[in-house]
């Protein structure tokens, strides 16, 4: 999952000017709910839901693992970090967008605190090895947090920085995650409707395990 046949892997970020032109609406329809948990994808949530959009590689896998956490209300499966608007799946594999596959969790920070959620994401995959998750090479599947609270934001730094000695001490590299807030980041566009909850549809489907076996705690 995640490249074109035939087409070249990008290990080095576009520049924003030979990015993808895009186009000014999705080229498919969103879909209203989330197939497992019932809730809305894009919205309204209850009051005191938070929103965080998280990067681990192959969102197929991501939005599996983080829709089980308990008081993740709903999660989806998207393209962030990018250039080019509201880009389709395709688009993204070329390396051309500047896009990372990402997953949208909104949440209830009363059920699961921010630093509890953030320390699932660094154990669920390898965030030192840059533009590659395992066998999936390209800047579509670099590590990357993109907050929309300084709660989060300090959550996150706080958070890798207890992680990144445990992963030296286990032979790993340095962490290669980019943390950055949402508005810096740009939209987050919503990946076509056969991406949402894709291994609930597909229960065989692609699902690699990246987790370093490292503990965050």
């Amino acid at each position: 999952m995640g490249w074109l046949f035939g087409s070249a892997i990008r290990t080095t970020m576009v520049e924003p000017e030979r990015a993808l032109v895009g186009r000014d609406r999705y080229a498919y329809t969103v879909p209203e709910t989330h197939v497992v948990l019932g809730t809305p994808l894009q919205g309204p949530w209850p009051q005191g839901t938070a929103v965080i959009h998280l990067a681990l590689g192959c969102f197929w896998g991501a939005e599996k693992e983080l829709w089980q956490l308990p008081g993740v209300v709903t999660t989806a499966a998207g393209y962030q970090g990018g250039f080019t608007p509201y880009p389709t799946y395709d688009e993204v594999c070329t390396g051309m967008t500047g896009h990372t596959e990402t997953v949208l969790v909104a949440y209830d920070p009363a059920v699961l605190p921010h630093d509890e959620l953030l320390r699932h994401f660094w154990e669920a995959h390898d965030p030192t090895q840059g533009f590659r998750q395992g066998n999936d090479v390209g800047t579509q599947y670099r590590s990357a947090v993109f907050t929309t609270t300084p709660e989060q934001a300090q959550a996150a730094h706080a958070t890798r920085d207890v992680f990144a000695p445990r992963l030296a001490r286990a032979g790993f590299g340095d962490i290669t995650t980019e943390i950055r807030s949402a508005d810096e980041a740009g939209p987050f566009y919503y990946a076509e409707p056969y991406h949402q909850q894709y291994l609930v549809k597909n229960p065989n489907g692609y699902c690699p395990v990246h987790s370093t076996g490292v503990k965050c705690d």
